[in-house]
């Protein structure tokens, strides 16, 4: 569904990305990992229009998004989340998430029934009118990935969804991601909690410095002499 090649994004002298290019299937996960640093949240940016890149291309389903902006790349099917969530404090938890919808549609009335059933999805359905502003993290983390959802992505692009949660929390993400595969969404997703990344991703991509490092199933890339010394550590073994 997804095809990006030879992505490359400078900033000034230093590029951020580097030559970086991954295809996604349909109805897979495929994890994105790699030190602070190592250019994945850039990439995303590239990937959704928020940023242009230097070089390189990205294409959804055959057809080219590289250089379209934001809105349109979302139109065409790739919604994303952010690291830092930033709801709309002073709208509903459904008004968030209709301010997605409307993606979609420009009828409020379907914008609304598209919104509650991200929310249903989710697990916010009886959160619909709370204050943003007054929801705990893990929420507000829900509701960023509700309104992602009701943009009406083939693709999500998830950026550390799991970061601040608990370990319950994080079970929960866990079982929601399944459950976004489910439905027929393909899923890039960038996590540093690796049981996380073994546990949903059906390939993974190791970036560091800005370029590919590694790519391949969980576990060969969790044993990649590369991958421990570059990024996870001596102390770390992956298990089949």
């Amino acid at each position: 569904m997804l095809e990006v090649r030879h992505l490359t994004k400078r900033f000034g002298g230093l590029a951020a990305v580097n030559d970086v290019s991954l295809t996604l299937n349909k109805g897979e996960i495929l994890g994105l990992i790699g030190p602070n640093g190592a250019g994945k949240t850039t990439f995303f940016n590239c990937v959704a229009g928020a940023m242009q890149p230097s070089e390189g291309q990205v294409f959804l389903e055959g057809r080219e998004l590289t250089g379209k902006k934001a809105h349109d790349v979302c139109r065409a099917g790739i919604g994303r989340t952010y690291q830092i969530v930033k709801p709309f404090g002073k709208l509903s938890v459904r008004d968030n998430v209709v301010v997605g919808a409307l993606n979609q549609t420009r009828h409020v009335a379907e914008a609304r029934r598209i919104a509650d059933e991200a929310l249903e999805l989710t697990g916010l359905a009886d959160q619909r009118d709370v204050l943003a502003a007054s929801m705990p993290l893990p929420r507000r983390k829900r509701l960023e990935i509700a309104r992602a959802l009701a943009t009406g992505p083939k693709i999500l692009l998830l950026d550390e969804v799991m970061a601040g949660l608990n370990p319950s929390e994080v079970e929960l993400a866990i079982e929601l991601i399944k459950k976004l595969r489910s439905s027929g969404i393909a899923i890039l997703i960038i996590e540093h909690l690796m049981r996380v990344i073994t546990s949903v991703s059906d390939r993974i991509v190791v970036m560091h410095h800005g370029e590919k490092l590694a790519e391949g199933a969980p576990s060969a890339v969790m044993n990649d002499r590369k991958v421990v010394e570059a990024y996870l550590g001596e102390g770390f073994i992956a298990q089949d």
